[in-house]
């Protein structure tokens, strides 16, 4: 059985709340776990000891059988110093495509060509 360590929603409308569970990866978001492991709310500050409590003696077992921990849980993991801190990919998403980089290039060149004929004259 594939096993998780994931976030289970719950909450009204707005208002979220999460528990952090054990469960078979095959079972729906919000559907059956096997053991609940701690509690996340996103509403209260970053600084708040009540936004995360997780077991941790419990997180650790079902890591040592096997359960694979969503990037959400495996950040909360690292930063309560369960886990060590995994190397992730620096996506470049911010930089424009290779076209718009090129005529961005070709923008300047025409604006470098402009501003020095003006200076010879």
């Amino acid at each position: 059985m594939a096993m998780k360590i994931r976030l289970a929603r719950g909450g009204s409308k707005k208002r979220p709340f999460y528990r952090i569970v054990a469960a078979d990866s095959r079972m729906p978001r919000d559907g059956r776990f096997i053991e609940k492991l701690g509690t996340y709310n996103p509403l209260l500050p970053k600084d708040s000891e009540e936004r995360v409590k997780m077991d941790v003696e419990r997180i650790q077992h079902w890591l040592a059988q096997g359960a694979q921990p969503t990037d959400r849980i495996s950040r909360m993991l690292e930063a309560a110093g369960v886990i060590e801190k995994k190397q992730r990919a620096n996506l470049k998403k911010a930089e424009p495509g290779k076209k718009a980089q090129e005529r961005a290039a070709a923008r300047a060149e025409k604006a470098a060509a402009a501003a020095e004929e003006a200076a010879a004259e």
